[in-house]
């Protein structure tokens, strides 16, 4: 265990399951004190704070949807009356919905908006709560995908539109909050081992999605949890509206 965030208090959205999961995890593992939102599963959010209990540190699960923007600031209310300030937000809390061509005649477009609520809006709204608190200093991360900038198939407009989103939202909050020096990067993973993939692709990733890859295979959630870690850490002190492929070379 490495102790170069110890001291400083991180939020992690959706922060109960998959790579969410992992992240806390991984920034507990370098000392930090960790706070996860999650939506229906207090059960899994429980053990998640027993697993970073265990790290050694101070951890705290606060249910709140997303999809509903005015809950933003009761969570980031929550967690600096639990910890005593906020140094890191990971906006991680997606969905993916199983998307069809634009002009499909039976487009889901009811679940569709949900998932631009929740991983533009939602993701926006917990970034203005979180900014006027947020120390000087500080690190925000967004979770976007390789889909944001590069889109290799059919089906993927409205996904692939959400976290393109993101990428111009980050680049001008990065402008904002530059003067406090607090950094603001995206983070661009291809294809992880979680539910969310799982419920898209299947049993497995298609060989002809594996095939764009020049790394022939998904990331691991490590890698990325790796990588978020060094951006939230004070050797990313100068990187700031970036956006960096954890991808395979999906994206060449």
């Amino acid at each position: 265990m490495s102790n170069i965030l110890k001291g400083k208090v991180a939020l992690v959205t959706g922060g109960s399951r998959g790579l969410g999961a992992a992240t806390a995890e991984a920034l507990a593992g370098q000392g930090a004190d960790v706070a996860i939102s999650y939506v229906t599963s207090a059960e899994k959010a429980e053990a998640m704070v027993e697993t970073l209990r265990a790290r050694g540190v101070r951890a705290l699960a606060i249910q709140s949807d997303q999809a509903d923007m005015a809950a933003a600031k009761p969570l980031v209310d929550k967690v600096v009356a639990y910890f005593g300030k906020l140094d890191i937000l990971i906006n991680n809390a997606a969905i993916a919905v199983q998307g069809k061509t634009v002009d499909a005649p039976d487009l889901d477009t009811v679940n569709l908006d949900r998932q631009w609520q929740i991983n533009v809006m939602g993701a926006v709204a917990t970034t203005r709560a979180a900014a006027p608190v947020l120390s000087d200093g500080g690190r925000i991360i967004f979770i976007g995908s390789a889909l944001g900038t590069h889109v290799p198939f059919t089906g993927a407009a409205d996904y692939a539109g959400t976290k393109a989103a993101i990428i111009g939202y980050a680049k001008g909050v990065a402008r904002d909050l530059g003067g406090r020096n607090i950094t603001v990067n995206v983070i661009q993973p291809g294809v992880m081992p979680t539910d969310m993939a799982a419920e898209v692709l299947g049993d497995g990733v298609p060989d002809a999605l594996m095939n764009l890859h020049a790394i022939r295979r998904i990331a691991t959630l490590e890698e990325v949890s790796a990588l978020i870690c060094h951006l939230a850490g004070p050797n990313g002190g100068y990187i700031t509206g970036g956006v960096v492929d954890v991808a395979g070379g999906l994206a060449i």
